[in-house]
């Protein structure tokens, strides 16, 4: 999977994607990482990204031509599957949407900024819009790292546990079950006897339902097919 980031603050992103899963996952030429900065793809001594925006309303806008230059020139290159714009009115991610991106082979993410970008970005060159919430932040690269992480850690091989990916929350829209590890008793907390049963039915079984209670009391939305 190569995944390309377009932003205008490259530095945002090289800690966020050079470590744990990803750095992993790249390592192993399982995903191949990419910062474009936008910048590059202006033509004036100042290397402008933004204007006023028509209409007389505060604050800047991302300008339409080097967003247009970087994704064609990104395009010329090779086919991608989506073009992400991070976006606060954008789909919110989930897993399922995480899901389905860990099975395309080439993506490009947006990263907003300033006000917003140019509507006719959005109009003619983006795929699909993704928000990670409904808040705001300062620029989308942020949204961009939540949103590589929460893919690539899906690609086969990327982690040491394959099934591990497979048993977190949401996969099967409940949250994971309350998980433990040495020691069995601290401070005279215990560790739930039929988790040291070494009884895999009982387990199984006591793990599902510990599953449905928890996704009962804390996102019963779940149980109802919503996100």
């Amino acid at each position: 999977m190569r995944i390309d980031i377009i932003t205008v603050l490259p530095e945002l992103l090289e800690s966020p994607l050079g470590h744990s899963i990803i750095k992993r996952a790249c390592n192993k030429g399982l995903a191949e990482i990419n910062i474009i900065n936008l910048r590059d793809f202006t033509t004036d001594k100042r290397r402008t990204v933004d204007d006023y925006q028509y209409g007389g309303d505060a604050g800047m806008v991302m300008m339409i031509e080097p967003i247009d230059k970087a994704i064609s020139y990104l395009k010329s290159q090779r086919h991608y599957d989506e073009i992400i714009y991070t976006s606060p009115d954008g789909e919110i991610l989930n897993q399922k949407t995480a899901n389905t991106l860990s099975t395309k082979e080439n993506i490009i993410i947006l990263c907003g900024h300033y006000k917003g970008i140019d509507h006719r970005v959005r109009e003619h060159l983006i795929t699909k819009e993704i928000s990670i919430g409904d808040y705001v932040l300062t620029g989308g690269e942020l949204a961009a790292a939540v949103i590589v992480d929460s893919v690539v850690r899906l690609i086969p091989g990327a982690m040491n546990d394959n099934e591990s990916a497979l048993s977190d929350s949401f996969q099967d829209n409940l949250l994971a079950p309350p998980i433990y590890t040495r020691p069995a008793d601290y401070k005279g907390w215990k560790v739930p006897e039929i988790l040291l049963s070494g009884n895999e039915a009982m387990i199984d079984k006591w793990q599902m339902e510990q599953a449905l209670e928890r996704t009962k009391q804390l996102r019963p939305n779940l149980l109802e097919g919503g996100e």
